[in-house]
């Protein structure tokens, strides 16, 4: 009895765990959110129902991991109108990430939203808002970034923000704000923007170390006291001169005189900074100097040149994507020493090292063809993709003559540089398991990017050197939606780039299949350590792909794999594996390609193969084998 009683005990025990599982829901988070969608104008297509689970399918809720909470609710552009309604989006007392952006929403800030303490993220720009900013900001003690700009706040900004020790990101610009700028002694503020408010005095002290930028469009005054001949002359900032400043106060310390000769002192410097500019940019262009040091400068030079001419204005500004915690201007980038990293397909790559802190990688597109709106549009859709196998863009420039894209800097450089580069003296060569490694990471990322904007986005441009390492060592793709954008390549180009897929005839129409085979061909290159397209001894160009065929038609040999890789022992099998899914990947027929789903399902299952067989620490060059025995089963699909 006892044994049968005790197995009634576990089976009733597992069948409540099941249904609970099942039915295991955020009730009055759930709630919460249907009270506020009531009462709230809003589109007919949001998708939020009693019916359906708030965590799996309503469109911008985010639960955690156990879905007891909702912890972030994004509605940007979601078309919301009026008020938001009392006692709704305050009782998501978990909440920490909030995005309201790019609505029609107005009043005051809602009073509520104190309750909300686990708030981390609050995006509330570009909306209607009106009235003053809550004046306890302490209640967030996790706030790291709050966007207000665009609204019509007015009032001073409250000294509370000064004890948010966690705010990296504080954004009021384009407000009517008032009053004087307090002491937001912040240590971890990494980004500000104050412009085009009505604030008045001076800027402390703790906020100087911001560019002038910042701080333009207000009625500043100079604070000769803290910084009397510092770049940041707010109020006389060149970039946006208040047209009732008020007049400077006297200051005892200084004569007019001594004034007078300061500002002409920063004069002739001025001068001369602008003459020795001219002198080494005639210098560059006429051939002088040599060596790779003044090849690098007359890149810097190119790069600062053709972009700060579109710098004139101050309508077009660097803009920053959400969790960015980078903080220059256009400004700031054009000072920035500046080092050509590579020239491909859309544009020239910089590395650029901003006042000996930030080191970026600023793209330089060329051949835009779309306007603005569209440019815009699309980097918003690109900057909001976070992902750990993609790159991600942290910012950009648009102006008529340039277009920029501000992207990590990864120190490795490129797979296309570690597979191809020279090697350096004590560099180890890329093993099995990175290698592994690489085309995981890369197909991961490829899939996630097939799988936003409703299944509409594409990369259009999957080759090395577009491919970075992550800090676990897992590939990571760079360059996401630039295709759509550019000026079509003309077909000979095209096969010449040797990724691209045989139906390809214009990079602004790829497709999710024209991804897979510029993988496939990614893993031919892993596999052989050979470009794309390279030369033989006799100088003639061979299409890796084509060459792969032939091989494998032919005969099975090492002949097909990386010498390198032939140095680690039981690895065979893996290989094969990987080169039969690679050529399944490069099919002439793009419906005879796998999807990407499928794709990193493979080669995930590739690694654990490998994971699981019995290996030998020992990789003696002595064991290298001669020759690679083809199991009776394999078969390749060949083009």
């Amino acid at each position: 009895m006892s044994m049968k009683l005790s197995r009634f005990i576990l089976s009733f025990m597992i069948i409540g765990a099941m249904f609970s599982g099942v039915e295991s829901e955020p009730l009055e988070d759930k709630q919460a959110l249907l009270d506020f969608y009531h009462n709230i104008d809003h589109p007919k297509h949001l998708n939020w129902d009693s019916k359906t689970s708030v965590c799996k399918s309503w469109t911008g809720v985010t639960c955690d991991s156990d879905q007891s909470r909702v912890v972030a609710l994004r509605l940007p552009r979601a078309g919301l109108i009026g008020l938001i309604p009392s006692n709704t989006l305050s009782r998501l007392s978990a909440l920490q990430i909030l995005n309201l952006e790019s609505n029609s929403i107005t009043g005051s800030f809602p009073t509520g939203f104190s309750k909300l303490k686990s708030l981390t993220y609050i995006y509330l720009q570009d909306n209607k808002f009106s009235g003053p900013l809550p004046l306890d900001f302490s209640v967030w003690k996790n706030l790291t970034i709050a966007d207000f700009s665009n609204n019509s706040y007015v009032g001073s900004i409250p000294f509370s923000i000064s004890k948010l020790t966690h705010l990296s990101s504080l954004i009021l610009a384009n407000n009517s704000l008032s009053g004087e700028i307090p002491d937001l002694n912040v240590p971890s503020l990494q980004e500000l923007n104050l412009a085009n408010n009505n604030l008045s005095g001076f800027v402390p002290k703790s906020l100087q170390r911001f560019p002038s930028w910042v701080f333009s469009g207000n009625k500043l005054n100079l604070n000769l006291n803290h910084n009397a001949t510092s770049e940041y002359a707010f109020a006389d900032s060149p970039l946006q001169q208040p047209k009732n400043s008020h007049p400077k106060k006297k200051n005892k310390r200084l004569s007019e005189s001594a004034l007078l000769g300061i500002v002409i002192a920063v004069s002739l410097v001025g001068f001369a900074a602008i003459a020795a500019f001219m002198i080494v940019f005639c210098y560059k262009k006429g051939g002088g100097g040599g060596g790779g040091e003044s090849v690098m400068k007359s890149h810097k030079t190119e790069f600062s040149a053709k972009t700060e001419a579109s710098a004139s204005g101050d309508s077009n500004k660097i803009v920053f994507f959400e969790g960015c915690n980078l903080a220059f201007d256009l400004e700031d980038l054009l000072r920035a020493s500046a080092e050509v990293l590579g020239k491909g397909t859309f544009g020239t790559v910089y590395k650029a090292a901003i006042e000996d802190t930030t080191t970026v990688a600023v793209k330089r597109l060329k051949d835009v063809t779309v306007g603005k709106r569209e440019f815009e549009q699309q980097m918003e859709v690109v900057g909001r993709i976070r992902h750990d196998n993609l790159a991600s863009l942290r910012a950009y420039y648009y102006s008529k003559e340039e277009k920029l894209m501000v992207y990590d800097y990864y120190e490795q450089g490129s797979v296309s540089s570690m597979l191809h580069g020279k090697r350096r003296e004590g560099r180890a060569s890329l093993d099995w398991e990175s290698r592994l490694r690489i085309a995981i990471g890369t197909a991961r990322g490829i899939a996630h990017i097939h799988s936003q904007n409703g299944g509409k986005l594409i990369h259009g441009n999957v080759k090395s050197s577009n491919i970075f390492l992550n800090s676990q060592g897992y590939g990571c793709l760079s360059d996401t939606g630039l295709a759509t954008l550019m000026s079509p390549i003309p077909p000979a180009a095209l096969r010449a780039a040797g990724y691209r897929a045989p139906e390809v005839t214009d990079t602004r129409k790829a497709t999710a299949a024209s991804d897979v085979y510029s993988f496939g061909v990614l893993l031919l290159e892993l596999l052989t350590r050979r470009s794309p397209m390279h030369a033989t001894g006799g100088e003639e160009v061979v299409h890796l792909v084509r060459w792969v065929n032939s091989v494998v038609r032919e005969e099975w040999t090492a002949e097909v794999f990386d010498v390198e890789l032939l140095k680690y022992p039981n690895i065979e099998e893996e290989m094969v594996e990987m080169l039969q899914l690679g050529m399944a990947c490069v099919s002439r027929v793009p419906d005879k390609r796998p999807t990407m789903v499928e794709v990193v399902r493979m080669v995930e299952e590739i690694r654990v193969h490998w994971g699981n067989r019995p290996s030998t620490e020992s990789r003696s060059e002595s064991s290298t084998p001669n020759a690679i025995e083809m199991p009776c089963s394999t078969s390749i699909v060949t083009q």
